[in-house]
């Protein structure tokens, strides 16, 4: 390590699509000294989207990692997707970073993606700080993005800067720099130098009396979160910029305020505050709570395992992405104590396996700097490990540890996949096990009635790149078909139903008796087992089977085939012989009772519900509601956001295939979306019909 502990940052680069992510990593990297030259997304040329399929699309893909340093600082920066297609590679680098910095494009606002990356990192608790970028653009508006920020997302921002004119630069009242509204001082940047050179000037009379108001709801705002700091504003009525820098960098690490800066990135405005913001107010690993987990020896399951962020302490980490190519495998893992060294070996909790670490790398995008041994705090890459996927602890083998893995959310959209010669089946095979593992929200699974290969993502774009790259990378040639809707499946009514086995052979008698009920439930009870047995009605071992045979027919397939959903099971009793009641008996009775009840019950088929935000033109919406409305979709709530009308929207998946030229034809080209999973709704009957027909 190059730094101590306290001068490690973390931080993901996250938001919604084309808000300026790319742009934005690339200036840092530059402004830093990591990179001599500017990369440009629109060429294609930029560092971290060093993929050729996100250079020939100019949209990140993969989370790229890079370090850089600033004022004496490590910060490692992951740049993630904002395309929902992805969102896999956002959970998992939040769920590893100590802080995020979170884009907004000035004219667009707080959009749909913008709401679920937010909502990612309030669920792992990663403080941030917003910057509102193209403030240069046409459309632009600081107050009404900030008060988005507090609104949509729920949110407590305090500004910390203000723009100096809105708009395209060369405009009367363009935007032409920001205000420092800790220091009340102007700061312009050079264009002629690409913004290196930074000028400080008193805050222009025309903007004195805007400044003025901010900045007195800054200091009211940090005020109340510190009584040090409210004794000082008590006496005084302000605050010195050092105790406001100390009280904020307080309230942010502890996710009580979201300081917001603003600047536009192409144009080189507001970067190097960007970086002085990370250093000042994000924590380091060492600020951040020590990781929590449970002891993986199963005679000390319910012992909790501590782990500081600390040199000192046993090693552990997270493996939290895994990238694959033709040559090699490479673990991402952010290690929270200890210290890893290359050559040694580590356990892994989940398998109870030890995996050797054979290398060890610093990740700078596309390229790797070898190391000997990396640190608490560090973000760093593995090769060697084997039986690793994401979501796994590896820990010192004397000192186990099991921390909490990642959850990624199902996949709702699906299509059959074949080799275009028969002799390249094996390797495609081999080829789609590998996609697997390095992508959570990717899975291939064999389809029973037609022998094809059914690869399943999170949306058309998703599957596309991973066909793409199977071509490309794998020089494999392949043929698709249309994509198609992944339903799920649960019941419509509450059955009872017993299942009952009662065998006599030369091997001895065989018996059991399982009665349950099945029920369709509610979300929090999804796919529970209740076990409604009296003490002493089955002997615990076989409780115990009783339980995990049916978590596993709740985790199977319906009456068509379907993943089952939101279902609840209640035991309600068993009948057991002594001597003939054993684990293969139950574990048949109860399969019986579920087929039973589940059949009993009745088949509803789900389909999955897309969240649909839709930009247009005024002069577009009646086109683009009359489509909507054609496609079974309801709208929600429709918005004007400067000179563009926003549509929110609720749509089945099936009608939205081909949904991204439709809209562009209706809107002359002018109209944009984006649109994620949102939940599962009852499908309309004629479709279950047609299935079972």
């Amino acid at each position: 390590m190059t730094s101590s502990i306290g001068k490690i940052r973390n931080i993901g680069i996250i938001a919604h699509i084309d808000a300026g992510k790319t742009t934005t990593t690339e200036r840092i990297l530059f402004y830093a000294g990591a990179t001599h030259r500017m990369g440009d997304v629109d060429k294609g040329t930029t560092v971290t989207d060093f993929d050729p399929e996100e250079a020939a699309r100019g949209i990140t893909i993969y989370s790229a990692a890079i370090s850089c340093q600033w004022l004496d600082h490590v910060v490692n920066i992951i740049d993630t997707p904002g395309h929902v297609d992805f969102t896999a590679e956002v959970e998992r680098s939040l769920r590893v970073l100590d802080g995020g910095v979170v884009v907004f494009s000035a004219v667009e606002g707080v959009e749909a993606q913008s709401e679920t990356v937010w909502r990612q990192a309030d669920k792992y608790n990663v403080p941030r700080i917003c910057f509102i970028n193209k403030m240069d653009r046409i459309g632009a508006g600081f107050d009404r993005v900030f008060g988005q920020i507090a609104s949509r997302l729920h949110a407590n921002p305090v500004a910390i800067q203000l723009s100096i004119g809105e708009g395209p630069t060369e405009r009367p009242n363009g935007f032409c720099g920001i205000i420092d509204l800790i220091t009340m001082k102007a700061l312009y940047f050079s264009s002629e130098n690409q913004g290196r050179e930074i000028r400080t000037e008193p805050i222009p009379d025309s903007e004195l009396e805007r400044a003025q108001e901010w900045h007195t709801k800054l200091i009211d705002a940090i005020a109340l979160t510190d009584d040090e700091a409210f004794a000082i504003f008590d006496a005084t009525g302000d605050l010195p910029p050092e105790q406001v820098i100390r009280v904020l960098r307080k309230a942010v690490v502890s996710c009580q305020l979201q300081p917001v800066l603003c600047g536009a990135s192409l144009d080189y405005v507001g970067v190097q505050p960007i970086l002085d913001a990370v250093v000042q107010y994000l924590p380091s690993p060492a600020d951040v709570p020590p990781v929590k987990g449970r002891n993986p020896n199963p005679k000390k399951a319910d012992k909790e395992e501590i782990r500081k962020p600390s040199d000192k302490e046993p090693f552990c980490g997270l493996v939290f992405k895994i990238q694959i190519d033709e040559h090699m495998e490479l673990d991402f893992i952010r290690i929270y104590s200890g210290v890893l060294k290359s050559r040694s070996r580590m356990l892994n909790p989940r398998t109870g396996g030890k995996e050797l670490i054979s290398q060890l790398w610093r990740i700078q995008a596309d390229s790797r700097e070898k190391l000997d041994e990396a640190s608490a705090g560090d973000i760093v890459g593995l090769v060697g490990p084997k039986d690793s996927v994401t979501g796994d602890t590896l820990c010192d083998p004397l000192h186990g540890i099991l921390l909490e893995s990642i959850h990624f959310p199902e996949s709702v959209i699906s299509m059959a996949i074949e080799p275009e010669s028969s002799a390249d089946r094996k390797k495609l095979d081999e080829v789609l096990t590998l996609m697997a593992k390095q992508d959570p929200t990717f899975s291939r699974n064999p389809s029973e009635e037609t022998g094809q290969t059914i690869i399943s993502g999170m949306g058309e774009l998703h599957l596309e790149i991973i066909s793409k790259r199977i071509e490309r990378d794998f020089k494999l040639k392949i043929r698709t078909h249309r994509p198609r809707v992944t339903y799920r499946e649960s019941v419509r009514n509450a059955a009872e139903a017993e299942g009952r086995v009662d065998r006599h052979g030369a091997s001895g008698n065989q018996f059991g008796a399982v009665r349950i009920k099945i029920e369709p439930s509610v979300k929090a009870l999804a796919d529970a087992v209740i076990n409604r047995l009296k003490p002493g009605e089955l002997p615990e071992e076989l409780q115990a089977t009783l339980i995990r045979a049916l978590q596993e027919q709740l985790g199977g397939s319906g009456a068509v085939g379907y993943p089952l959903h939101e279902l609840q099971v209640t035991i309600l009793s068993v009948e057991y012989r002594d001597g003939e009641t054993t684990e293969a008996a139950i574990q048949h009775a109860a399969a019986l009772a579920f087929r039973q009840a589940l059949e009993k019950a009745g088949t509803v088929l789900l389909e999955p519900i897309m969240k649909l935000e839709v930009t247009t033109p005024e002069g577009f919406v009646g086109n683009v509601s009359a489509d909507l409305n054609s496609r079974r979709a309801m709208i929600v709530n429709t918005e004007l956001r400067a000179n563009l009308v926003v549509i929110d929207a609720e749509a089945p998946l099936a009608t939205m295939f081909g949904y991204s030229n439709d809209v562009r034809s209706l809107s002359q080209g002018r109209a944009s979306y984006s649109m994620e999973p949102l939940k599962f709704s009852e499908a309309p009957a004629r479709v279950l019909e047609e299935m079972l027909g």
